[in-house]
């Protein structure tokens, strides 16, 4: 294990100084050395823009964002982390672009709470489209600057000089130049921002500066690959698991038999004879601490509990779907609404309907989530995987009652993160050991807690319909989502009431309510588009909390939605392509569609084929939107008759998420997308008896293995440069399941309308 220093040395002074960067800090007196290396005369060229002291740490300050170093190298600031994707690669690039340096100048320091402002961590896809637009602004802002301060100390025109590789230049003599490091390496930019007031994935703070053209472009739009992945597979990279402080101790949670059940009776006695084993028992909070790892697992497992009589709290499996359907709807909203559909469906002369259902699903990270804090002097560190350390330094502070300002949240890569996993969980009852013993605490959950206690992605039904004239004209459609919220528990641990710490200590709780519809441009003139929740199974500390798993909702719905679409088509006895073309109205919808039917060689015709033989093949088109990217998935597959076994044999996807930064990093991102895609459509399902989750492990919660994957993911990059991105980390999981889908009823003509698509489920629905 790796042993990191205490929580003072995480500063952004520490950070910066290993890159020959900051010297200077708050509190910390100037050296000789820095006195003597910032001449009087430069002082008063940068005195208006450079400052030895660092400005504080807010979004309204440059320097905040961006900082050179003196050996002229960048540092980037980035209120965001990387959660495999390789994000940190484009926002580098787009920080390079706009600074004209070279893309390997450019330093990237991700979500710690001391040196980056609250950016809303990894969510949404908002990493580029919104993250990455204020560090370009940020980095063209760093630039004006620089080139102002090169104009005051070559007494020649800004307008008339240029910026090579961090050195600025007289355009019309070259030997007046000046560095970047020259100008400031080393001390602060002290340069205000107008910033929006809004912290989170909106926050926006420019300076006077405009960014570049994408004409002038020379780092933005190439294929730069990630180089931390080499790193990360020969464990030459921390992890979260890695950290390791001076007298830390180990802890281990449990958590009841039966869902909802709280421990009436623990008898400590039963765990004595394990060397410095403790327990910390808080109403329905209670977790074990020992002096090593093994000795706290071995304490939670002997540790004599009775836990209260409960009625248990779920219903059987097998009627998850009618008890979706029949509870009392929590909150109903109409997203979108055009026409009279009730009437248009009173005089149809022929109506289709479908309905289709989405189970639970696990994050299913490769391994359990790991924090480790330390409380010590009225200040908290906390080392954490989560994908959003600012909202966990917000629910750490609430937990422990500190002021914001003594938590410090570094980041490290966990095993996994796409959505709100049990990450913050973890780093809030890590907290509330840590402060019961006094000491640093490493938590990390077992298995079964991992994939059994995670926040679950919500179980839902979608209902689908289509109206008719005597004509066979389509007149009306109407589609409408239920299920359990997205937000029973929040996005993110920002609040007690949304971790595991909070509900079971008792702080009050306030479930949200949210679901989705699909996300489309198919124009009828009568159409309504609708979702509604309902109440959560278990209200507090449940193994089946919903929360956001990768794109919240957009799978099952666009399962749902697109399956419905090429039901219809079917019907109609037309081609899948060509009936999503007759009634899609945006040009870049209609051309994602055009782009990977082109790509895919798709012949057009109705489905399904008309096969005989044990193995059969099938193709199938789904199509959908996020939040301006637009994505069109065409899936071949082959099906066994005989075992009910799918095959994804070959994807081709076409992406269109307006600029693309580096089209490497984003053909890779969309190949993850799509294996993650098959596995939740072939394999995930949470299940669950009345007392519990019992799938906990990876016999009972399978999901592909490398002999499942496509033997072809083509990519179909389409590029807006005129067009800010618009995100690619979730779009492309979208689609996969109704492509899957059509493309099973193209090769059987068999409808699969219940996610996952198992082998039984499969020879079932043939049968």
């Amino acid at each position: 294990m790796t042993k990191f220093e205490r929580p003072a040395a995480f500063s952004r002074r520490a950070m910066l100084k290993s890159g020959g960067a900051l010297v200077v800090s708050i509190g910390m007196p100037i050296s000789l050395d820095t006195v003597l290396a910032v001449s009087e005369a430069n002082a008063q060229v940068a005195g208006q823009f450079a400052a030895a002291i660092k400005p504080p740490l807010t979004p309204d300050h440059l320097s905040s964002y961006i900082a050179v170093n003196a050996d002229g190298t960048v540092a980037a600031f980035f209120g965001k982390m990387d959660m495999g994707h390789g994000i940190t690669v484009a926002i580098a690039q787009m920080v390079a672009e706009e600074l004209d340096v070279p893309f390997k100048a450019v330093k990237m320091h991700l979500a710690d709470t001391a040196t980056s402002v609250q950016q809303g961590g990894a969510s949404g896809s908002t990493g580029i489209q919104l993250g990455g637009k204020q560090m370009r602004i940020a980095a063209a802002e760093a630039r004006r600057v620089l080139v102002e301060m090169a104009a005051e100390r070559l007494s020649v025109p800004a307008d008339q000089l240029t910026v090579i590789d961090g050195v600025v230049q007289s355009k019309a003599d070259a030997t007046k130049k000046v560095s970047y490091a020259e100008l400031i390496g080393g001390r602060y930019f002290n340069v205000p921002l107008e910033w929006n007031k809004q912290y989170g994935n909106t926050l926006y703070a420019p300076g006077k500066a405009q960014p570049k053209k994408p004409s002038e472009y020379k780092i933005v739009g190439k294929p730069i690959k990630r180089e931390d992945v080499a790193p990360k597979v020969f464990a030459q990279e921390d992890f979260c698991t890695d950290v390791k402080l001076p007298g830390m101790m180990h802890g281990r949670m449990l958590r009841p038999p039966v869902a909802g059940s709280v421990p009436v009776k623990v008898d400590e006695s039963s765990i004595k004879d394990i060397p410095g084993a403790r327990v910390v028992w808080q109403n329905a909070f209670l977790g074990v601490v020992a002096d090593k790892e093994w000795d706290a697992i071995q304490a939670m497992q002997k540790l004599k509990v009775e836990w209260s009589q409960v009625t248990p709290p779920f219903p059987p499996q097998a009627s998850l779907y009618d008890h979706i359907r029949k509870s009392a709807v929590r909150k109903k909203t109409v997203e979108k609404q055009n026409g009279n559909v009730d009437d248009a469906f009173k005089a149809a002369a022929k109506v289709i309907e479908a309905e289709y259902e989405w189970p639970f699903q696990s994050h299913a990270a490769m391994g359990p989530a790991c924090a480790l804090v330390e409380v010590k002097d009225g200040f908290a560190t906390c080392f954490s995987g989560s994908q959003k350390t600012h909202f966990v330094q917000e629910g750490i502070a609430a937990t422990l009652e500190l002021p914001l300002e003594k938590v410090h949240v570094k980041w490290l890569t966990g095993p996994g993160s796409y959505g709100r996993n049990d990450a913050d969980d973890c780093a809030a009852d890590a907290a509330v050991l840590a402060k019961a013993v006094g000491k640093p605490v490493r938590l990390q959950y077992m298995r079964e807690q991992g994939t059994g206690w995670d926040p679950k992605g919500p179980a839902s039904v979608h209902k689908a319909r289509m109206a008719f004239d005597a004509a066979g004209n389509i007149t009306a459609y109407e589609f409408t989502s239920k299920g359990f919220s997205r937000i029973d528990v929040n996005t993110n641990g920002g609040k007690p009431e949304d971790t595991l710490a909070g509900q079971t200590r008792g702080v009050e709780l306030h479930s949200g309510d949210g679901f989705g519809v699909p996300a489309e441009s198919y124009e009828f003139a009568n159409k309504r588009l609708t979702w509604e929740t309902i109440p959560p199974l278990l209200d507090r500390a449940s193994p089946l909390r919903s929360a956001h798993l990768r794109d919240p909702v957009g799978p099952q719905i666009h399962f749902a939605s697109e399956s419905f679409m090429d039901e219809v088509a079917a019907a109609l006895n037309l081609d899948p392509v060509e009936f999503r073309l007759r009634h899609l109205k945006e040009p870049r919808d209609i051309a994602v569609v055009k782009a990977a039917a082109e790509k895919a060689g798709w012949q057009p015709r109705p489905s399904p084929q008309r096969q005989t033989g044990v193995k059969v093949n099938g193709r199938g088109i789904a199509y959908a939107q996020r939040n301006g990217t637009r994505v069109a998935v065409i899936a071949e597959v082959e099906v066994d008759r005989s075992s009910g076994k799918i095959y994804a044999r070959r994807f081709v996807v076409a992406h269109d998420c307006g600029q693309i930064i580096n089209p490497d990093g984003l053909a890779k991102c969309i190949e993850g997308n799509i294996v993650q895609g098959i596995s939740r459509t072939l394999w995930e399902e949470v299940k669950f008896n009345d007392k519990a989750v019992t799938t906990v492990d990876w016999i009972s919660y399978p999901i592909l293995d490398i002999t499942e994957t496509p033997e072809k993911i083509e990519t179909v990059l389409i590029d807006h440069p005129e067009i800010a991105p618009s995100g690619a980390g979730e779009p492309s999981i979208r689609p996969v399941a109704a492509a899957i889908a059509n493309a099973i009823f193209d090769a059987t003509g068999v409808r699969m309308r219940r996610v996952p698509f198992s082998p039984d489920r499969v020879k079932q629905a043939m049968a």
